[in-house]
């Protein structure tokens, strides 16, 4: 006999930030972290990239599975373990792939339809991902610069400090500190000149007093200090 699972609770809908990208509601399933919702057609692409699993609610549910039924299916692209959530159910329920660096794939027992990359992976043009090291094993960066979007979605490697601030910080469960520097230092590089416009952090957006995006993201990163 199956087991009986109760439904998800109600949960606040995702609100849209900028033309074509939508912010969901805090987590707890991810310790409080953000997660994001890019439309395919902000940047000239043939579905929706889910940044991160939302907490698993009616709401959010409801808004992922219309947009399938609109635009088709998208593909949830995890920056790190504490962005998975509950990506199982989520995959079940929306039937998205599930792009992941492949230090973390092993957390993911169960999901279908997952891809792994080492370093670098290019999931269209103008659409790649870094592997960044150091918050957690597998954490990595997504940079999107097509169509209308000049966007880093950073995850966890730099969470807000205050208003219009971001940088790196050690916490309790940083995986390792050092590496997490160095992974800083390859993202200076590895962007384009000029690149990125904005940032969307993976963590807890308090600190920015009511703001969601950073903006001057290629001009915050070349001032960190590191």
């Amino acid at each position: 006999m199956a087991l009986l699972t109760q439904p998800p609770e109600p949960g606040r809908p995702p609100q849209q930030v900028i033309a074509g990208l939508w912010l969901f509601a805090p987590s707890r399933e991810s310790q409080g972290g953000s997660s994001w919702l890019l439309e395919g057609s902000a940047y000239g692409g043939d579905g929706d990239l889910l940044v991160d699993c939302p907490g698993y609610t009616q709401a959010n549910l409801e808004m992922l599975q219309r947009r399938s039924l609109q635009v088709g299916p998208g593909t949830i692209v995890l920056t790190s373990r504490e962005g998975h959530g509950r990506c199982r159910r989520f995959q079940e329920a929306i039937g998205w792939p599930v792009l992941v660096q492949e230090q973390e794939a092993y957390l993911l027992p169960g999901v279908r339809q997952c891809t792994c990359f080492a370093a670098k992976y290019a999931l269209a043009p103008g659409v790649e991902l870094l592997w960044t090291p150091g918050p957690t094993p597998g954490a990595c960066v997504l940079h999107v610069r097509a169509g209308g979007v000049d966007g880093l979605f950073c995850g966890r490697l730099l969470v807000p400090t205050g208003p219009a601030a971001l940088a790196p910080l050690a916490t309790a469960r940083t995986f390792h500190w050092p590496r997490q520097l160095r992974s800083l230092e390859l993202l200076r590089g590895w962007l384009p000149a000029g690149s990125p416009a904005w940032i969307a952090s993976g963590g807890g957006l308090g600190a920015l007093r009511g703001e969601k995006l950073v903006t001057g993201g290629a001009a915050l990163l070349a001032g960190l200090d590191l």
